[in-house]
């Protein structure tokens, strides 16, 4: 028991600082991202939105819970399905943080393979999940219908409200995002982080180690890893771990792909968020994606005779404790209704509308 809440407690403390950099991220995009260029990218249920989404995410520095926020609030302005797990399974899978990290400790194969592997697996995904999508609602997106009721936003018949200073929109993105977007998603990523807990305390790394290579070890691998929580660059080291271990490269990218792309909070909240069938959807196209790549990289390195580059000496890329306990107390704060009111009264007085100005 004790295990548990200390695996628990580290996974909460691992996903503090990401989540408050994408509620941050996803208010500054309510605030001062336009709909209509959201719509132009993300909307509608085309190849070309999915891949844009995958190559905007692929290298954003956030991890599969810190990007969970920035998913919704595209998709709440108007991005497709498709668009939005494309970019949720791209934005964690990869980043320039983690290719760096990866070039020093798994050395310039695996770094090159990586983002190629992530932004494949989230396109595929993507186009999975938009075969799932209600032709009427992609025709709603495709109208640019970000409300999900037509009341409290202006039509495009009504003149343009009086425009807003800059910082003011600003704070009343921070402000949609710290309320609408945390409240809607702080129970199943609660939930899903105890989980992650758990998962994590019945299947530690060494066990995973004593799996080896081929497709059975790939596929254990993804069954554990789909529900622990590890976001990229701190995947790595631990990656670094498994093929001194003797774990094949192959399997190694099973768990650099999966592990980072999902877990059980990111489950939960697409679940709710894009319905059932998008979300097995999602799982199958990280599973087909991974387990793809893996065995293609065990291929490659066999069959033309490559070799990785990897160091014995790795560590765990740490935030500092103060970031981590902080942003975790900054989150209980902004759960609490009457509390985060205070602290938004502190910045400025009257209530803020959901629909941005």
């Amino acid at each position: 028991m004790t295990a548990f809440f200390a695996n628990t407690l580290d996974f909460f403390l691992d996903a503090a600082p990401w989540l408050v950099l994408g509620l941050v991220t996803a208010g500054l995009i309510k605030a001062w991202v336009p709909d209509d260029l959201i719509m132009r990218w993300m909307g509608g249920r085309g190849y070309g939105a999915v891949v844009r989404a995958a190559f905007v995410g692929a290298p954003l520095p956030l991890c599969s819970c810190g990007v969970l926020p920035v998913a919704l609030g595209l998709r709440r302005n108007g991005a497709s399905k498709g668009a939005t797990v494309s970019f949720l399974i791209a934005t964690p899978e990869t980043g320039v943080d983690s290719i760096a990290v990866s070039h020093a400790l798994l050395g310039p194969f695996m770094a090159i393979a990586r983002p190629i592997a992530a932004v494949s697996s989230a396109i595929l995904a993507g186009l999975l999940v938009g075969k799932t999508e209600e032709p009427q609602a992609a025709s709603a997106l495709e109208k640019g219908s970000a409300c999900e009721s037509g009341s409290c936003c202006p039509s495009k018949a009504e003149p343009a409200v009086e425009k807003v200073p800059f910082l003011k929109k600003g704070l009343d993105g921070l402000h949609y995002a710290f309320t609408n977007i945390l409240d809607d998603m702080s129970l199943w990523l609660l939930v899903g982080l105890i989980a992650a807990g758990g998962v994590a305390t019945l299947f530690p790394p060494h066990y995973l180690a004593q799996w080896g290579g081929g497709l059975a070890a790939m596929l254990v691998m993804l069954l554990v890893v789909t529900l622990m929580y590890i976001c990229a660059t701190a995947s790595t080291p631990v990656a670094a771990a498994f093929l001194h271990v003797g774990v094949s490269p192959g399997a190694v990218m099973v768990f650099l792909l999966a592990g980072p792309a999902t877990n059980a909070a990111t489950l939960m909240v697409v679940k709710k968020e894009l319905g059932k069938r998008a979300t097995l959807a999602y799982l199958a196209g990280i599973s087909i994606g991974s387990l793809g790549a893996g065995l293609l990289v065990d291929y490659l390195l066999v069959t033309l005779g490559w070799t990785l580059i990897n160091t014995s000496q790795y560590s765990e890329e740490i935030l500092p404790a103060w970031l981590a306990w902080g942003s975790l107390l900054l989150l209980v704060a902004f759960s609490i209704p009457s509390l985060r009111n205070q602290i938004f009264q502190l910045g400025r007085p009257g209530k803020v509308s959901a629909c941005r100005a």
